[in-house]
């Protein structure tokens, strides 16, 4: 009990923040959005637009909801500014959210004169600001003022979509509507610009007859004579106010920096031999961006990407134990007890870690959106190996561009099979093709999907050589090996070659079968243990004991001279378990 309230109280405060942050930006999302949908009614006349004003009105300056607005604003400033104040290092931070920190220092500074002038003066001195009485001051009297909002709308909505942006990326029902979501966020500014616009065109039209231009005067309750209401007056000194908070900022974020230096530092050691010294409190990704270090960290440090974890390979036992928001990204990705979220662990001792991911990762990976053996699983599957018979011999003798026209043809033929049947294509080497099948699936589906590619690229080569007629001297040959077994899969590679792909002994025979083809003259060399995981009836093919080099025993396999003699999978007699073979007896 007394451990799961000293967890609790550690992680208490920091998920606190988050939800505050979250909710807060919410709160202010949905008041921009509704007041740029105001805006938009400025398309049809300005007296839409001051009917729609009313309801507006009507939420927003009611009590509870004036008090959820400002609050709002001001926990989300505070918490901003706790954010900037205690990041150990901002330029490690990714592009996106640092545009999301810029924008949002910058939108209060191009809103004031127009808070100020509206809300304040409505409650200072009881004016009613109208979309006209805003109108006639932007567009009549002072077009600066109209260009400085229409650029601050901009900012306020760019904002809070990259907020938003930041928070629904690594769900799924995000990524399957992002194209309705960016839609609307540039739908919703601009219309709303057009509005605003179209409704300045009209004030200003209006504006040219001088008692429409007075009875309009008359109409927003302005003080009397002699009241000293002095709107830019006041928009200076909360402008002023607003640049001390900013210096204020900078300076306590320099002390708390300084602070930090004092405390006793923390070793972190890399695989590669880097070292970094780091203040107690600070995170190991926040030791990459101190020391200069690439590390991938997509989502910037929040805890929800998984871009940046990393082994640890001493100090594990030092570390305090994993929290909740932690546990739930590890367990979606399937890692070991030795892996952590960089941005979420804070080291008390040294520690030596390796990064998992290369640092150029920008392509989100979100936690709980791919398959677990994406990052390195065993699994039961089939693996094929297809080559060309005697293709060395064709190339010498062609140009290089016949040789690149044969084989891009070939690979097209050959991949349109396997993908039709289910399969993926794990390489291509030269004339060489690697496929794996169930990967998505069941051992048996996959392995069933494997011989229906074989029947298929036997079809497909057929059709090939017909349309090669002319260009080849003989027909292409090809000889393809099959096995199935467990074999370790998982995305390898180096920057943009990363692919998912498998290892093991399993392959290893597959692509040993490939090379018997030429020994036995057939076009497939097929192992029992993936055609009776198949379910197809080949025992009209002949049956061999084969010794694979690496194995000690002798593994057993089947003969398929012709790859269109195979089981047609799509013939109902097959699907309901009553194979067509035809073929060698053994």
């Amino acid at each position: 009990m007394a451990d799961m309230s000293s967890e609790a109280t550690r992680k208490g405060p920091r998920q606190l923040v988050q939800r505050l942050r979250l909710a807060t930006g919410l709160v202010l999302m949905v008041y921009v959005t509704s007041h740029l949908a105001n805006h938009m009614v400025g398309l049809w006349s300005l007296e839409a637009l001051e009917a729609s004003r009313l309801w507006f009105i009507a939420v927003w300056r009611s009590g509870p909801m004036t008090v959820l607005l400002y609050g709002a604003l001001a926990i989300h400033m505070v918490l901003a500014a706790g954010s900037i104040v205690l990041r150990e290092k901002l330029s490690g931070l990714p592009a996106l959210q640092q545009m999301q920190y810029v924008l949002g220092l910058l939108g209060p500074w191009l809103l004031l004169a127009h808070v100020v002038g509206t809300r304040g003066q409505h409650q200072l001195y009881g004016i009613d600001d109208t979309y006209t009485y805003v109108l006639l001051g932007l567009w009549h009297d002072m077009w600066s003022g109209a260009a400085m909002q229409a650029v601050a709308l901009v900012v306020v909505w760019t904002h809070g979509c990259i907020g938003v942006h930041q928070w629904l990326r690594y769900s799924a029902f995000y990524r399957r509507s992002r194209a309705w979501w960016f839609a609307a966020a540039l739908l919703v500014p601009a219309l709303s610009l057009a509005g605003y616009v179209a409704a300045g065109a009209r004030v200003m039209q209006f504006a040219a007859d001088p008692e429409w231009l007075a009875a309009a005067e008359a109409a927003f309750s302005l003080p009397g004579r002699g009241t000293d209401i002095d709107p830019e007056g006041r928009v200076i000194a909360v402008a002023t106010g607003y640049l001390v908070l900013l210096a204020a900022l900078v300076g306590v974020r320099w002390l708390v920096l300084a602070l930090r230096r004092r405390r006793r530092s923390v070793i972190v050691r890399y695989a590669s031999g880097q070292e970094v010294a780091v203040p107690q409190g600070a995170t190991l990704l926040e030791a990459s961006w101190l020391g200069g270090i690439p590390h991938a960290s997509v989502c910037g440090g929040r805890g929800r990407c998984s871009t940046c974890r990393v082994r640890i390979c001493a100090g594990l036992e030092q570390l305090a134990p994993v929290l909740e928001p932690e546990r739930r990204v590890l367990q979606r990705i399937g890692v070991p007890p030795n892996v952590r979220l960089a941005c979420q662990t804070r080291p008390e001792t040294s520690v030596e870690i390796l990064p998992l991911l290369p640092p150029q990762q920008s392509a989100p990976v979100p936690a709980g959106s791919r398959a677990a053996y994406t990052y390195g699983q065993e699994r039961d599957i089939a693996v094929m190996f297809v080559d060309i018979r005697g293709f060395t011999g064709l190339a010498e003798s062609r140009l290089p561009y016949d040789v690149v026209f044969i084989l891009n043809r070939y690979v097209t033929e050959m991949g349109s099979a396997i993908e039709a049947a289910g399969g993926r294509i794990d390489k291509v080497i030269g004339d060489g093709i690697m496929a794996l099948f169930g990967v998505d699936d069941s051992y048996a589906a996959g392995c069933r999907a494997s011989l229906d590619a074989a029947r298929r690229m036997g079809e497909n080569l057929r059709e090939l050589n017909d349309s090669l007629a002319n260009d080849l001297e003989h027909p292409l040959r090809i000889g393809v090996g099959i096995h199935g077994g467990s074999a370790i899969i998982g995305e390898l590679g180096y920057r943009e070659s990363r692919s998912l792909t498998a290892v093991g002994d399993t392959v290893n025979i597959a692509s040993r079968l490939e090379a018997m083809t030429k020994e036995f003259a057939t076009e497939l060399v097929v192992s029992h243990a993936a055609a009776d995981a198949s379910g197809l009836d080949l025992a009209g093919f002949p049956s061999r004991q084969v010794t694979v080099r690496g194995r000690d025993d002798s593994l057993p396999v089947r003969l398929v001279d012709s790859l269109s003699a195979l089981p047609d999978t799509r013939d109902p007699r097959v699907a309901r378990g009553r194979p067509r073979v035809t073929g060698h007896s053994s």
